[in-house]
């Protein structure tokens, strides 16, 4: 414990947070601050940490469901943009902060909701969890492989309560895909695949950006840019990072960890154990919009150690999927005909693998399917975002693993990271999962 902790705190002062832990690491001599026993009739104070359209949007789900029978409320806001801060303030008639460890330091909030970019993620929750929080992170739950381990290990020191905020995990058809593959329905599972692909005029991520707004802005228009940077490369102010930050490596990996992590969490929970890669290889480019140092088309191959693959599609610059499925020796399993994770899905379907001749070509499935060779299986609609947020309430009153726990999140956060990096650096990567970290040459063992 004590190894894991010193660890944990070199990573933050190497990462150039030092001055910003301080305060949370100081509370806690040999371990985190303790938080305030919920009750079941007691009610949820949170606070959200970055008020853009993401944030905003969470925070009104989480509001939504305290009026229901989530009883939580949301208590402060912050955002390092003046204006965004007024908003939220305004929504949920509560304090307003532009500086996150003013929320992280009120001994009356119990959870925070983290919706920063990317490269705040971990440092953000690592102190929360440190003061006694529990956390709703925003997908994808971090911005490096090093962090996810940070993540995991701090979740198990301190027993703080994280969901991964990749609400599309709650839908019913994991679940229901997670049994099927559990009862054997699939033979040996050999390969999972999926695609999200989206197309617009403007070209993804172009937000619209305010004109006036920065660091010399004055009332709402004002930004502070350094505390937005913080461990990222300094730089001069730019407008164009700041409202389209998806576009730089420095806060975001682009499609991988915006939009794949929406198919590779899914996929863990479907395969019924989250898996580490162990294997990684990624390519693409940048083929159609050239604003960017993000590829607007890119793809990945997984491989894992248990013997299957997983191949994922993506561009930025057409949107025609391809169906979500798992393919296994005996059967093949479809989750999403349609290909859109985040969408609805009416029924799984399992087709059995039938040789030319009619004969199955894993006999002992014939009984399972009871002689028919496809079969479909009804899906409970839900509110998945709901669902989601209702989880993480619940799960912070009976102290339970939420449904996207840590654990979960951090193998779907090293494939995806693995992708970014295979793709920076053009070349193929091993993951030591002991050592919980990326090689050239595959571990022995």
């Amino acid at each position: 414990m004590l190894k894991d902790e010193m660890k944990r705190r070199e990573f933050l002062v190497g990462a150039g947070a030092l001055g910003a832990a301080r305060s949370a690491l100081a509370a806690r001599p040999g371990k985190a601050a303790a938080g305030r026993v919920i009750g079941a009739n007691d009610r949820i104070n949170i606070g959200l940490i970055g008020g853009g359209g993401r944030g905003t949007y969470v925070a009104k789900e989480f509001a939504t469901a305290g009026k229901g029978q989530g009883n939580c409320q949301i208590l402060a806001v912050c955002d390092v943009y003046q204006k965004r801060v007024t908003l939220n303030k305004a929504a949920h008639n509560c304090d307003g902060y532009l500086d996150y460890r003013e929320i992280i330091n009120r001994s009356d909030i119990d959870a925070v909701i983290v919706a920063t970019p990317d490269h705040w993620h971990a440092r953000i929750a690592l102190e929360a969890m440190d003061s006694g929080k529990d956390v709703y992170l925003e997908k994808p739950m971090c911005h490096t492989v090093e962090e996810a381990r940070q993540l995991v290990n701090t979740v198990k020191e301190t027993k703080r309560v994280l969901q991964v905020g990749s609400q599309t995990t709650s839908g019913d058809q994991w679940a229901q895909a997670r049994r099927v593959i559990g009862e054997g329905m699939l033979g040996k599972m050999l390969m999972s695949q999926g695609s999200y692909h989206r197309n617009s005029v403007e070209g993804e991520w172009n937000w619209d950006i305010d004109a006036g707004a920065g660091p010399d802005g004055k009332g709402e228009s004002y930004v502070d840019w350094k505390m937005w940077l913080g461990p990222a490369a300094k730089r001069s102010w730019d407008a164009d990072r700041f409202f389209r930050f998806r576009k730089y490596w420095d806060y975001s990996g682009g499609i991988a960890t915006d939009l794949f992590y929406h198919v590779v969490a899914p996929m863990n929970i479907c395969w019924g154990e989250p898996q580490f890669p162990y294997k990684v290889m990624a390519g693409g480019g940048i083929y159609a919009f050239h604003d960017r140092e993000v590829p607007d088309t890119f793809h990945l191959i997984g491989e894992y150690a248990k013997g299957h693959s997983i191949v994922l599609s993506s561009s930025m610059a057409n949107s025609q999927h391809i169906p979500g499925l798992i393919r296994g020796h005996g059967a093949t399993l479809t989750m999403v005909e349609h290909g859109r994770f985040e969408g609805a899905a009416p029924h799984i379907t399992l087709k059995a693998e039938v040789g030319r001749s009619g004969k199955w070509v894993v006999p002992e499935l014939e009984q399972k399917f009871k002689g028919e060779k496809e079969i479909q299986i009804p899906v409970q609609e839900l509110n998945t975002m709901q669902t989601h947020v209702g989880n993480f309430l619940s799960c912070m009153r009976t102290r339970q693993k939420p449904t996207l726990d840590v654990e979960t999140g951090a193998r779907a956060q090293v494939l995806i990271s693995m992708a970014v990096q295979s793709y920076r650096e053009g070349r193929v990567l091993y993951f030591d999962d002991e050592k919980w970290k990326v090689v050239a040459k595959a571990p022995k063992g």
